[in-house]
């Protein structure tokens, strides 16, 4: 068994306004996960449009708002609602609201051993 306190976590930025909480280290997950993180989004911040190769990603909105471009596709998600992206697939995070909003992100590989990546279009 593993305990993670927040202040033992690391947190990475992905740019103005969007830090992400790493929750369980890739190791951690036997390198078949490549991020399970918390994902805080300020108002009016932005994940860049991106695809994913040989990995998919789970998205679980844990507070506020997002509007997001599903493979062309803007959908809003209120808390509580799953967004999930499969290898192959593109999307993009905004949050335009005026509060901040957090997600939970989880990525995984598609095959067992073999690291995806995140391609920016």
């Amino acid at each position: 068994m593993m305990i993670r306190k927040v202040a033992e976590q690391r947190v990475i930025s992905r740019g103005p306004g969007v830090d992400l909480n790493v929750l369980v280290e890739p190791a951690e997950m036997y390198n078949a996960g490549r991020l399970y993180a918390r994902l805080t989004v300020a108002p009016g911040a932005a994940l860049a449009f991106h695809e994913h190769v040989g990995e998919m990603e789970a998205f679980w909105v844990a507070k506020g708002t997002f509007r997001m471009d599903d493979n062309g596709t803007m959908v809003t998600l209120l808390e509580g609602d799953v967004l999930l992206t499969s290898a192959g697939q593109c999307h993009a995070v905004y949050n335009d609201s005026d509060t901040e909003a957090e997600l939970i992100a989880l990525i995984v590989s598609v095959q067992q051993g073999v690291p995806g990546e995140s391609r920016v279009l």
